[in-house]
């Protein structure tokens, strides 16, 4: 039996929320005791009620707070209401609140799996004296305990107890026994004090309690399991205390928070099966924990979040974007959210935009230094906001050393193939109109050919029938007149012209077909 003696009040607010539980549905008026004639001829409004009771307390103007609320719960249905009902007059009795004359109002409530009732009057009593409210939480204890015939010397003593049977390992997880229990527990300097109703029922030497300690256990296959019964319940609790509640009463599990009620930092879970204490931050954060929002609502939240970031950052990539989500405990993979196991498409406008950041992070790890070479990359990658990628202001070491590796390639006249030598040392050889480019995409390198004054008619594409032989070039006494070439075919010839083989925005110079094979590898472009 648990007597709960809430906040008082000037203007009676409490009437106001029973009467809310009454038009829900969850409540019902059991009794209206000492009203006079209001309510006799017709039901009483709940506006008339506060000021009956405001004028009853008037009688007593130093009394500002006049409102007496309490709420006196069971365990589960072990009473039927007319017990409950009897229990709390006798308790009011006790309290000083039965006077003859005394107004008072008791709701039934059964919003909760434990029966309760409130009880709502004034501090005043019939001859207008204030009725003693000192130390109320405390005698409401002593009072509660002496109706149910308790001990509570005994049973603090049988309760320390059965806590030592759990397994513990600091004053911590011992304190969160004995609060699940319905116990306040604190430390001071040496001793742990235990509390109940406002009392310290027994003080316990702190070296003596370390006795007890035992070495911290980890069950990893039980602490999985109570991380998706947590997740599984708390998506069907309206809120902290119903979570506790529900826990408690269905599977004998106990969540203490610490800190403040509305703002907890932490939490203690006591596994009653087991008779293990767990910190919370071991199954699940207290920021997911609290977390009573709909899968979809969730969904939603992380879709909000990753346009924020992408509003703020345009090229924030999928591994930039992955890091601070990891906060939210999500992350994004190939366009789809995945959250606490399960997952759900990003929006495509949100997915196309990472997609086109990751290019444009491949781009810029060329280092282009000109927009011309920005702009063939784009055109390359697939990228249409050439503005969102950076010029480098100076070119890379490795830049350098290439040229000059270049140099000696195409120096050495016995090369019969510079495009095969450059094959070799991993550049591909690329054409933007005019403009030629050797590009190593495993390295990311981009080496106009042009701009560094290489001979161009050593890597331009030719026919074998179109190359003079070496005789020709020496001999000039024998003159030999090379067949006129076949026509191109078209495949070929789209090859070698402005227009791409796949997509406007491809443009590429090709051999055989084995080259284009290699070059579509090099390129890395499968997403």
């Amino acid at each position: 039996m648990i007597a709960t003696i809430l906040p008082g009040s000037e203007n009676f607010h409490a009437v106001g929320y029973n009467e809310r539980k009454v038009s829900k549905g969850t409540a019902h008026l059991l009794e209206m005791r000492n009203f006079g004639a209001l309510g006799v001829i017709q039901p009483a409004t709940p506006d008339e009620k506060v000021r009956f009771l405001q004028r009853y307390s008037s009688r007593n103007d130093r009394v500002r707070k006049a409102q007496f609320h309490v709420a006196i719960s069971c365990k589960g249905q072990e009473m039927t209401e007319a017990q409950l009902l009897d229990f709390t007059h006798q308790y009011l009795q006790e309290m000083g609140y039965a006077e003859s004359g005394q107004p008072w109002l008791i709701y039934a409530h059964h919003d909760t799996d434990n029966l309760h009732l409130h009880v709502v009057t004034s501090r005043v009593a019939p001859d207008g004296h204030k009725i003693d409210h000192n130390h109320e939480r405390r005698r409401s204890q002593v009072v509660v305990d002496k109706l149910m015939g308790i001990n509570r010397e005994k049973q603090t003593q049988k309760d320390i107890k059965a806590a030592k049977q759990y397994h513990f390992s600091s004053f911590a997880q011992f304190k969160a026994i004995l609060v699940s229990m319905g116990y306040e527990v604190y430390k001071k300097e040496e001793m742990v004090f235990i509390k109940k109703g406002g009392r310290i029922q027994e003080e316990i030497p702190l070296p003596v309690l370390e006795l007890f300690y035992q070495q911290p256990q980890s069950d990893r296959a039980r602490n999985r399991q109570l991380r998706e019964i947590l997740k599984t319940y708390r998506d069907v609790s309206a809120n902290q205390e119903d979570l506790k509640q529900t826990l408690k009463a269905k599977l004998g599990i106990d969540l203490v928070f610490f800190g403040r009620k509305d703002a907890p930092y932490g939490y203690m879970l006591v596994d009653q099966a087991h008779k293990r204490v767990i910190h919370g931050v071991r199954i699940l954060s207290t920021e997911e924990l609290l977390d009573f929002a709909t899968p979809d609502q969730r969904f939603e939240r992380i879709e909000r979040f990753i346009d924020d970031l992408l509003t703020i950052d345009p090229k924030m990539t999928q591994d930039e974007i992955f890091r601070k989500l990891r906060k939210h405990r999500a992350y994004i993979k190939k366009g789809v959210i995945y959250y606490d196991g399960k997952s759900r498409k990003l929006p495509p406008f949100m997915a196309a935009a990472i997609d086109r950041n990751k290019r444009i992070h491949h781009i810029e790890q060329f280092h282009p230094t000109t927009e011309a070479e920005r702009d063939y990359l784009c055109k390359i990658y697939k990228v249409d906001r050439k503005d969102l990628v950076s010029l480098s202001s100076e070119r890379p070491e490795s830049h350098a050393d290439a040229v000059k590796r270049f140099r000696e390639i195409f120096n050495d006249e016995s090369s019969h193939s510079v495009r095969a030598a450059l094959r070799e040392e991993g550049f591909k050889v690329l054409h933007d109109g005019e403009t030629y480019y050797a590009i190593d995409f495993q390295h990311h390198m981009l080496i106009n050919l042009n701009a560094e004054g290489f001979d161009l008619d050593r890597v331009k594409w030719q026919s074998r029938k179109q190359q003079p032989s070496k005789l020709q070039t020496k001999t000039k006494a024998i003159v030999r007149i090379a067949p006129a070439p076949k026509p191109q075919r078209l495949s070929t010839a789209l090859k070698n012209t402005d227009v791409g083989s796949q997509s406007a925005n491809r443009e590429w110079e090709v051999g055989q077909k084995k080259d284009e094979e290699d070059m579509k590898r090099g390129r890395g472009m499968k997403w």
